[in-house]
């Protein structure tokens, strides 16, 4: 995991970091840190959207945490060529041992776009939409799920089940669904949450930087601590084939985000309630409360409408507060702006392998991807390389490490 973050961090390097193409697409996740130091409500700028958007009525299984998006050879070299994995996490901090369930009045939605190549402009068009829907759990604390594949207005379903925490957790289950003429494999359980990241330390880094505390630096690998060690996610995992994403169409890129709507007992409509693509973009840069969770109930379309101004503007603001002149922060908007999370098929994949014209990462996210290190690194043109937190965590301490994935679908480690 380490060799892959120096491979991708000196993809970014080459860029220099006055350029505006270094900032372009990164993830956001050290600006949203750093934004609540500058702003009245750091409470709502938390990492990678393990948090975001507070309503009364939002419980954690309605909270969105990382999305990861993957050629599934780039983890398996077994796997069979071109199946492509799509990884939703939900339900942060769940506590080990504890089971927790899928919400049965909720959609969990992976929306995709074909993309006619990296360099153009993210549309926000739901060419795909794979359609999740929870019952009641029974007796031995499985759900049954029913999935719909939505392509090109067309609607093709199955039904399968959950893993509950009862179930020998080498023994999980495995459905193998038919959507018409595709095949999918699917998991939805729980499973280790796999981001890590030292967040406790970035604040008093972070706040020495802003002349507001002492000077000091990231805690050594043998003292940082990794804020998600030993808790799970409600995460639904899915393996599905390219030629189901292109279909009619010879796409090889594709825009990926991922959404939950609530339906609306008055209406019976379903509400978009959360969404997330890449890692740390709606609450990096919006941070008033009541704004978030506009940002979360809007399509990538409505990104840059004169809808979305008031969350636009917002975004702006707390651009010139990180030292961005109107020119930068309009850049970086266009930039990153419509969210998406785009994968270009046809290279390996990892976050910022591979970059298009205007900086923004264009080869998914994997399980390990030190998301933390390479964007540090951007942000302080290489002063700052790492949080001293990797995934396999370091000897003698133990406040950091996950447990290994595991080497066959659905690849995240087991549950705590």
């Amino acid at each position: 995991m380490k060799n892959h973050a120096k491979n991708s961090k000196k993809t970014w390097y080459r860029f220099g970091f006055g350029n505006i193409k270094i900032l372009a697409g990164i993830s956001l996740l050290a600006l949203s840190l750093t934004v609540s130091l500058v702003t009245s409500a750091p409470k709502y700028a938390t990492a990678s959207d393990h948090d975001d958007g507070e309503v009364d009525t939002k419980g954690r299984n309605l909270n969105l945490t990382d999305l990861y998006v993957f050629r599934e050879q780039d983890q398996n070299p077994a796997a069979r060529q071109d199946d492509l994995i799509l990884v939703m996490n939900t339900n942060p901090r769940s506590l080990a041992r504890q089971q927790y369930y899928f919400s049965t009045n909720a959609l969990y939605e992976f929306k995709i776009s074909r993309v006619a190549n990296r360099d153009a402009t993210p549309t926000g068009k739901e060419d795909v939409t794979l359609r999740f829907q929870f019952d009641e759990p029974n007796s031995r604390g499985e759900q049954q799920f029913k999935l719909t594949l939505v392509t090109d207005g067309r609607q093709r379903s199955d039904t399968g089940r959950t893993t509950p925490l009862s179930t020998d957790p080498n023994n999980s289950t495995i459905n193998n669904l038919s959507l018409g003429d595709t095949k999918v494999k699917v998991f939805a359980g729980l499973r280790e949450d796999p981001f890590f990241f030292d967040v406790e330390q970035f604040f008093r880094v972070r706040a020495g930087a802003l002349g507001i505390g002492p000077a000091v630096g990231f805690r050594p690998a043998n003292q940082a601590i990794d804020f998600a060690k030993g808790y799970n996610v409600n995460s639904i995992v899915v393996r599905i084939p390219r030629a189901a994403l292109a279909g009619n169409t010879n796409a090889t890129t594709f825009d990926v985000w991922e959404t939950i709507s609530v339906k609306d007992h008055r209406s019976g409509k379903f509400q978009q309630f959360e969404r997330l693509a890449r890692p740390g973009i709606n609450e990096g840069l919006v941070v008033t409360n009541d704004f978030l969770n506009a940002f979360n109930s809007i399509p990538p379309t409505a990104d840059l409408s004169s809808a979305a101004k008031p969350v636009v503007a917002e975004a702006r603001k707390t651009l010139k507060a990180l030292g961005n002149n109107d020119e930068r922060a309009k850049a970086l908007l266009g930039a990153f702006l419509p969210d998406v999370m785009r994968i270009d098929t046809t290279v390996a994949s990892g976050y910022a392998n591979a970059l298009n014209t205007k900086g923004a990462p264009v080869a998914g996210r994997k399980l390990t991807d030190d998301v933390i290190d390479i964007t540090l690194g951007v942000l302080t043109n290489g002063a700052v390389t790492t949080d001293n937190v990797s995934y396999e965590g370091a000897a003698g301490n133990p406040s950091q490490g996950h447990q290994p994935l595991v080497q066959q679908f659905p690849y995240l480690a087991l549950p705590n």
